[in-house]
């Protein structure tokens, strides 16, 4: 049990002592850059998968591997 307080203690002595927390300036900055990384990388995520999936047969749009599938198909 002696151990556990120890362990305990260091933990605290350490995030309160030891470590360098950002300043909000810091934290907002670094907040807004992982918000728009984010934003565009689900916009790439979304754009590939729009153009390269496949949405279907009444679809207007299949992507590209939907109208591959279709000409390997016919053959």
């Amino acid at each position: 049990m002696a151990n556990i307080k120890a362990y305990i203690e260091d933990v605290y002595n350490e995030m309160v002592h030891k470590v360098t927390w950002p300043t909000w300036k810091e934290l907002q900055s670094s907040s807004i850059l992982v918000l728009v990384a984010s934003a565009i990388i689900a916009l790439l995520i979304f754009l590939m998968d729009y153009i390269f999936g496949i949405n279907g047969e009444d679809s207007l749009w299949r992507g590209i591997l939907g109208y591959v599938y279709q000409i390997l198909g016919d053959l």
